[in-house]
């Protein structure tokens, strides 16, 4: 069986405030949580396609909101998957995923 890199997910708990607005400090990355908010999952290829960022750069966007507890990723096959942790982030930061939907893109 070929070894499997377990991602990082911090629990709920653990989670500060002060960290998930530093994560969402960089316009593209709210674009991502905006994105799986109303998609439920993406990879990374169409995070790459729809903001034109090499995949290097959403890699490192990637990995900067699931250690702030935003998003949540698993591996199927050679393919990343990531999710939004919706009802965590309602449960512990009520209205915080609602208010950056409901901003418009250009005031991003």
């Amino acid at each position: 069986m070929p070894f499997m890199k377990n991602l990082y997910h911090p629990p709920l708990e653990t989670i500060p405030y002060s960290k998930v607005l530093q994560a969402l400090s960089e316009p593209n990355r709210i674009r991502m949580v905006r994105c799986l908010y109303h998609s439920g999952e993406n990879n990374c290829t169409a995070y790459s396609n729809s903001l034109m960022l090499n995949k290097s750069t959403v890699s490192h966007h990637i990995k900067i909101l699931r250690e702030a507890g935003l998003i949540q990723g698993r591996i199927e096959g050679k393919e990343h998957i990531y999710s939004l942790r919706k009802e965590e982030m309602n449960e512990k930061f009520p209205g915080l995923l609602e208010s950056l939907v409901s901003v418009k893109d250009e005031d991003i």
